[in-house]
């Protein structure tokens, strides 16, 4: 059953925008490099990233995990074994490393997803975020740069919350924040593990699946009320 929603929540990831997947980060392996004053090879510092996002990924896969602060998931994931002046230098910037790590150049807008926010908005249906991240303003920043940013009455990222889904107080933070019942909100996710299962823990009314070709396995598969592909059968929803 479908419920006529009093709010949308929506996932960032995957359901407003997604990226192509890249390993690299040329762009940030140059600002530590010049950062620590080339206390490690560039190639070291490359790898460092990329096991420390692997490492950082296997983590997030725990079930109910409260979010890690910016330091935190530097000092474990990433420069724990670097030497302790450059492990120094990289805590002095950690928030804005953590902004340049979360950001993806190559960001777009899902199909469709414009038009809905913008029927949304027309019909004076309340729009909210709910994503986990390792620094939502950088997600808030492309939403702004995208133009959409200005539709969405309240944005809810893991580690400005503390936790993580499918941990429900997530969900909750935007309900609350927009004063209307779980029950009442549709909640728009591409994983079953994180949020749909996330969605069922917060009673929300209708919970939609709208897959993004992720891996997305183990933990709570939770069931979806409805499945789309794009923001196009959202809207038609």
């Amino acid at each position: 059953m479908v419920i006529r929603p009093a709010a949308v929540l929506l996932d960032f990831g995957g359901v407003l925008a997604d990226a192509p997947f890249r390993a690299e980060r040329p762009d940030l392996v140059l600002r530590l490099y010049n950062l620590i004053e080339g206390a490690l090879s560039p190639g070291r510092i490359q790898q460092s990233l990329i096991d420390g996002a692997a490492a950082y990924a296997a983590w997030r896969d725990e079930d109910w995990p409260d979010e890690l602060s910016h330091l935190a998931v530097w000092d474990r994931f990433v420069i724990h074994d670097w030497p302790p002046l450059a492990q120094a230098r990289v805590r002095g910037q950690i928030t804005r490393l953590s902004y340049d790590w979360a950001w993806r150049e190559g960001w777009t807008l899902r199909p469709g997803i414009a038009e809905f926010l913008t029927a949304c908005a027309a019909k004076d249906v309340p729009l909210g975020v709910v994503s986990n991240t390792l620094c939502g303003a950088a997600h808030r920043d492309y939403l702004a740069k995208a133009g959409v940013g200005r539709l969405f009455a309240v944005q809810v990222y893991s580690d400005e919350a503390g936790v993580r889904k499918p941990n429900p107080q997530m969900i909750w933070n935007a309900t609350d924040a927009l004063g209307i019942a779980p029950s009442a909100c549709w909640f728009v996710g591409d994983s079953r593990r994180r949020d749909i299962a996330c969605a069922r823990r917060a009673d929300i009314g209708t919970a939609i699946l709208m897959p993004s070709g992720r891996e997305d396995s183990g933990g709570d598969q939770a069931e979806p009320d409805v499945t789309v592909a794009d923001g196009f059968e959202l809207l038609n929803l």
